[in-house]
C-alpha cells in the first residue's frame, strides 16, 4: 500500500533569497522542486502539495501601494487570494510537465483554499504578523488613523503594518480536497495557509484580515486527507538544537515529548523553526504517523530516513 505524503514548501521552493521575483525566476525555481516532487510519485508516494507565500504577498501588497492613485488598493484577503491563484498555476503547470516527463499519467489541480478561523481567537486582540512595504513614521501616523491599522517599527528598519496571525480552525474546500486526493489527484491546496474567513451565525462567509502561519495551515490540511507522512521542506537539513552557534546539535530524530521540551527551552525560534515544530507535533497529536523536516533536495532520502529530522508521537 503507498504511503501518502503532504510536502509542505517553504518560500525557497518559489523564490530564492536576493532574487528579483520575476516569472522567469519564480518558474524555474517551482520547476526544480516540481522536478524533486516527481521523484517521490515515481517512487510510489502519493502526495499533495501547499506552499507559502509570503514574498508573493509582499510584492501585491507593495504594488497596491505604489499605483494606489491610480488603482484601488485589494484588501488582504483578496491579495492572498490573488497569489494563492498565481503560485498555483505556476505548480500545476509544472508538475504536469515533469510528471510527463517521468512518464506518469497523473492529474494535477489546484483549490483555491478559504480557511476558516474563530471570531474569539486571542490573535485578533494583539497582531504580530509584519506583512507589506516600510513607512515612515509620519505615513505609520497616518494610516493608524486613516485605515484603523496596527503599525510598528519592526526591528529598527522603518514601519510596518503587523496583522493577526489566528489558528486554522477549519477547511472550507476540505471535503472538495479530500474526494480529489482520494481519487489520486495531486491537489494542490491551502497555499499561504489559505484566505483567512470568518463565518458569521448564518454561517455566510467573509474574508477577514489576517495571515494564517502555513505550517500551521499544512497540519491542518495533513490531518484533513489522512496524510501518513506530513513533509515540511525548508532550506535547512536537519532541525538542530542551538542553531548558529558553535554548540549546534543536529537532531536526526525526537518524539512529541522531546519536541515539546526543545520549544519550551527556546531552541526554535517563534519566526523560523518554531511553527514547523508546532505544525509536526499538532499533525502527530492528531493520529499522523510521522513528520519530517529536511531541505527541498533531500525529500526522497528523508522518507527513506537517511536525511532530515524525524519526529514520531
Amino acid at each position: 500500500m503507498s504511503r501518502s505524503v503532504l510536502i509542505a514548501l517553504g518560500g525557497n521552493a518559489i523564490l530564492q533569497h536576493k532574487e528579483k521575483g520575476t516569472s522567469e525566476e519564480q518558474f524555474e525555481n517551482v520547476r526544480k522542486t516540481c522536478e524533486e516532487m516527481v521523484r517521490l510519485v515515481a517512487e510510489g508516494y502519493r502526495i499533495a502539495i501547499t506552499h507559502g507565500n509570503g514574498p508573493q504577498v509582499g510584492d501585491i501588497l507593495l504594488k497596491n501601494e505604489i499605483a494606489k492613485n491610480t488603482l484601488p488598493a485589494m484588501p488582504l484577503d483578496v491579495c492572498g487570494a490573488e497569489s494563492q491563484g498565481m503560485i498555483g498555476y505556476m505548480m500545476q503547470q509544472s508538475m504536469y510537465n515533469e510528471l510527463r516527463k517521468a512518464g506518469l499519467n497523473i492529474p494535477v489541480a489546484t483549490v483555491l483554499t478559504q480557511t476558516l478561523v474563530r471570531k474569539d481567537d486571542p490573535a485578533f486582540q494583539s497582531p504580530t504578523k509584519p506583512i507589506g512595504p516600510f513607512y515612515t513614521a509620519m505615513e505609520a501616523s497616518r494610516l493608524r488613523v486613516e485605515k484603523g491599522w496596527t503599525v510598528i517599527n519592526d526591528s529598527g528598519r522603518g514601519y510596518r503594518r503587523v496583522v493577526p496571525s489566528p489558528i486554522p480552525a477549519s477547511i472550507t474546500e476540505g471535503s472538495v480536497i479530500k474526494e480529489l486526493f482520494n481519487q489520486g489527484t495531486i491537489v494542490i491546496a491551502c497555499g499561504g495557509g489559505g484566505v483567512p474567513v470568518l463565518a458569521d451565525e448564518n454561517g455566510a462567509l467573509q474574508g477577514v484580515e489576517a495571515v494564517i502561519d502555513k505550517d500551521h495551515g499544512a497540519a491542518l490540511l495533513a490531518t484533513l486527507i489522512s496524510a501518513d507522512i506530513l513533509l515540511i521542506l525548508t532550506d535547512v537539513e536537519k532541525v538542530a538544537l542551538n542553531y548558529g552557534r558553535p554548540n549546534q546539535k543536529d537532531i536526526d530524530d525526537m518524539t512529541t515529548g522531546e519536541a515539546k521540551m526543545y520549544l519550551a527551552e527556546g531552541h526554535f525560534p517563534g519566526g523560523s523553526m518554531g511553527p514547523k515544530v508546532e505544525s509536526a507535533i499538532r499533525f502527530l497529536e492528531a493520529g499522523g504517523e510521522r513528520a519530517i523536516i529536511t531541505s527541498i533536495g533531500r525529500a526522497l532520502d528523508a522518507l527513506k530516513g537517511k536525511a532530515g529530522t524525524t519526529i514520531y508521537r
